[in-house]
């Protein structure tokens, strides 16, 4: 019995991407899908094909952009395994602390984001006398040491040449020229045609890369990147994948993608006021800057969801003779997005911040509502990064079935003619 099921089951062979977007401490909910992902596929080895090694990399193609760039670059390093990859993702996300990731400490918070609040305060009198101007509201230089510690990049060149990987990308947004640019790393230079302020660079990806894709605008300070080397330019200073990032799909696309698992931080819909905000008070600092990440991290992806589906629908309309001239191809896509909001998740956490931390964003205005949608993105705390991965965990789990649709097929039967654009 069991070798009829091995001759029939199968994982699927057309070029998969998993596409991971930004949202710093909320990246721990993608650690919940792919903890998901690992179990579904562990559970159904026995009806796999037998040739499917143990840790067979299910995503060739891995793309992401801030929190989301460094959990794919932590999944390309182990694109061997993919089973040991996961569970290590997964005990680093579980026992997080904030100084992991930035200083959280008084000494620290003072240097940086008191001094950022005077500056916007009082600036105007002390400007002359000011001789280091702040440049971010947190030092994030521990996280530094916590990437030299977690990913070996050495490792994706080997994944590249030895066919466990096919390419890694992650995105990055110059404050100096305005660009958006997409890094990625694969054996092949793809040529990807650069429009509307996007740009692709073929490099090896470095630490360098994965700090400036992380670094929240205002939050961390800015990465200078060396764009010589690619012949795309020279020096620039780069923040958040996320900001300006118009299409957080195209990478995977342009890739070689056909299929595509996209994880998202944030509701895709239109959800009410969070329990306790007075949607009729006026909105305090940290409303506003809550506010304009969610605008920056999750706008972006809701657009281009719908977009790619209308793609879809007029790809399937043409022939195939129709569809290779205008180089229109349909691209099944599976979206995992969170089943609650991930702010509303964060206002039972907010407490477990540092004190330092915590009185910095008190003074923003966390503690009159509204301020949970800022506290989400920095809340690198064990208790709520494990609330997240639990919740990933559940959402990904209560749709077993079209993961595994995704995941695998049947030998007798054919390829899907139409694409499946699936949306939580």
């Amino acid at each position: 019995m069991q070798d009829r099921v091995h001759d029939r089951v199968r994982l699927r062979t057309s070029p998969a991407a998993l596409i991971l977007t930004g949202g710093g401490a909320r990246a721990a909910y993608q650690v919940g899908v792919l903890k998901a992902v690992a179990a579904l596929l562990r559970d159904a080895r026995r009806g796999l094909d037998p040739s499917i090694a143990q840790g067979h990399n299910p995503f060739p193609i891995l793309v992401g952009t801030s929190a989301g760039a460094i959990n794919a670059t932590a999944l390309a390093c182990r694109a061997d395994n993919f089973q040991e990859a996961v569970a290590q993702m997964v005990h680093i996300w579980e026992n997080f602390g904030a100084e992991q990731v930035y200083r959280s400490d008084l000494i620290g918070v003072v240097r940086t984001g008191a001094r950022w609040m005077t500056l916007m305060s009082i600036g105007w009198m002390v400007r002359r006398s000011m001789r280091v101007r702040p440049r971010s509201l947190l030092d994030n230089a521990p996280l530094r040491e916590l990437l030299t510690r977690m990913i070996e990049l050495e490792r994706v060149q080997r994944g590249l040449e030895h066919g466990h990987l096919r390419a890694l990308a992650l995105g990055a947004s110059s404050y100096s020229s305005g660009r958006h640019v997409t890094f990625y790393q694969a054996l092949n230079d793809y040529e990807i045609p650069n429009k509307m302020q996007r740009r692709y660079v073929h490099c090896a990806i470095q630490y360098e890369h994965l700090l400036a894709s992380s670094a929240i605008p205002f939050i961390f300070p800015a990465v200078a990147l060396d764009l010589a080397q690619a012949g795309v330019g020279g020096v620039e200073q780069f923040g958040d994948g996320s900001m300006r990032q118009l299409s957080p799909i195209s990478p995977a696309i342009h890739l070689g993608a056909e299929r595509v698992l996209v994880v998202g931080v944030g509701q895709i819909g239109h959800p009410g006021l969070l329990p306790g905000v007075d949607g009729a008070a006026y909105p305090t600092l940290a409303q506003v800057a809550g506010h304009a990440m969610n605008s920056i991290f999750l706008d972006s992806l809701a657009s281009d969801i719908e977009r790619l589906e209308k793609m879809n629908q007029i790809a399937t309309s043409l022939s195939i003779q129709e569809r290779r001239a205008i180089g229109l191809r349909p691209i099944e896509t599976l979206v995992i997005s969170p089943s609650e909001r991930l702010d509303g998740v964060a206002t039972h956490y907010v407490d477990a911040l540092p004190a330092p931390v915590r009185a910095l964003l008190q003074v923003l205005g966390t503690h009159r509502g509204g301020g949970a949608s800022l506290a989400s993105y920095l809340l690198f705390e064990s208790a709520y990064t494990r609330a997240l991965i639990d919740l990933g965990f559940g959402d990904t789990m209560a749709r077993r079935d079209e993961v595994m649709a995704f995941l695998t097929e049947r030998r007798e039967s054919s390829p899907s003619q139409s694409p499946r654009v699936v949306v939580l």
